[in-house]
């Protein structure tokens, strides 16, 4: 199916056009046709699978047509409700390409800066405003903000909002609303505390579920190294001096662990660079903007930073420190391999508790990450004994699919494949 099936509007299909967009994600092909009839709609996507466009793409359309009738320009018409600076800075972004034709007005709001530019915009008057949870609040209580004439709420990463503590304040800004609107919730995972909050928010919505929640990216190759905590800096650099890793995203636990790997990082001559809540919002950004434009090879977050990171040609993933929450891991390696590429992701077991966080991740999505044995750095004794088709040569074939290699994979994970694009 391609956008023109989907009955949008001129000034939208040509923004499409423009930003070269052909054929409909599966989310985009699944939610766009029910939201266009103007149902609310519980959307469990995995992350990279497009589900902003699938949201802003209708709501657009609809504002558009409600606008002809309405021609009221002093409220705002749509909320967005993300968790992330970085994740709104993106929705915000996203509107803004969809919308160009369409004359809605939008802006994004979040803390961590002056609120001086963000209140002089709302002066001016906006049609979509895309917001974190505490700025929004903070400038409703100043009566910066009026919700009460919303006709389309976005809650966007549910679970991360769930995750980051933002409950409460999701619910103040829910009281705040119209009875009467169109409302969309949309979660990479749907644990029942998320579940719990999506019956309370949404009226006989429809259901659009793409992906498993555990399941990784197809086009995502994945690996295990076990590994001591104190050698994980010397594997890193090790794995570094390959340069087929062009792009890559390491996920420390804590932040003050992200500013260590960047500072080991920075000693052996690799640019690096960290984002996390600590930064400032500048400080953040220009991280983001060196990230997608080469200038820094290697970007090191914290999980709550990097979901709002999408950056193109990402080739690779590296779990500095695997997360205590398996579903955490999928988002994590789905920074790599979206829209069609290929990626790959690397994760480093330090064979205590991380040993038992390596099982919950193996359990949720179902299969057995494949481990690479005789590297330089191996914990010896921590991974489990090789498998017959980890024990057979290169010659001979090899069940189950592919396997890394017995010389340590080096060349089964790190070689530079032209095609991979």
């Amino acid at each position: 199916m391609s956008f023109e099936k989907l009955n949008l509007i001129p000034a939208i299909q040509k923004a499409l056009t423009a930003e070269g967009y052909t054929t409909p994600t599966p989310i985009q092909e699944e939610a766009i046709p029910i939201l266009l009839q103007r149902q609310d709609l519980l959307g469990c996507a995995q992350t990279g699978t497009g589900k902003t466009a699938a949201f802003a793409i209708p709501i657009l359309q609809l504002m558009h047509a409600d606008q002809q009738t309405d021609r009221r320009s002093n409220y705002i018409k749509a909320l967005i409700l993300t968790p992330t600076r970085e994740l709104a800075i993106q929705i915000d972004e996203s509107f803004a390409s969809y919308g160009r034709f369409t004359g809605l007005r939008h802006l994004v709001i979040f803390g961590g800066v002056s609120q001086k530019n963000q209140t002089d915009a709302l002066r001016n008057s906006v049609d979509i405003l895309v917001a974190t949870p505490g700025r929004l609040l903070d400038l409703m209580n100043q009566g910066f903000i009026n919700l009460q004439h919303v006709k389309f709420f976005v809650l966007d990463e549910a679970d991360r909002m769930l995750d980051m503590g933002f409950i409460h304040d999701v619910k103040k800004v829910i009281a705040k609303l119209p009875a009467k609107r169109q409302s969309l919730f949309f979660s990479a995972t749907m644990p029942p505390d998320v579940a719990k909050l999506a019956d309370t928010i949404l009226y006989k919505p429809a259901r659009v579920e793409v992906t498993p929640v555990s399941s990784t990216a197809e086009r995502v190759e994945q690996a295990v190294y076990f590994v001591s905590t104190k050698d994980k800096k010397n594997l890193l650099n090790h794995l570094l001096q390959d340069p087929a890793m062009v792009s890559v995203l390491v996920f420390t636990r804590t932040k003050h662990g992200a500013d260590k790997v960047v500072k080991d990082l920075l000693k052996e001559d690799i640019t690096a660079q960290a984002i996390h809540g600590n930064k400032s919002q500048n400080a953040r950004q220009n991280a983001l903007s060196n990230f997608k434009s080469g200038d820094t090879r290697v970007l090191v977050a914290t999980d709550i930073a990097a979901r709002g990171i999408d950056v193109d040609g990402l080739t690779h993933v590296v779990n500095y420190e695997l997360p205590n929450i398996p579903e955490t891991y999928v988002h994590r390696i789905g920074r790599t391999g979206r829209a069609g590429a290929s990626g790959i992701a690397l994760s480093f077991c330090d064979g205590d508790e991380e040993k038992e966080y390596l099982r919950d991740i193996n359990k949720l999505t179902g299969q057995a990450i494949p481990i690479v044995r005789n590297h330089p750095y191996e914990l010896i004794g921590a991974a489990p004994a090789p498998t017959p088709a980890e024990r057979r040569t290169p010659s001979q074939p090899k069940a189950g699919g592919q396997q890394p290699k017995p010389d340590g994979g080096k060349k089964r994970w790190f070689s530079s494949d032209r095609n991979r694009k």
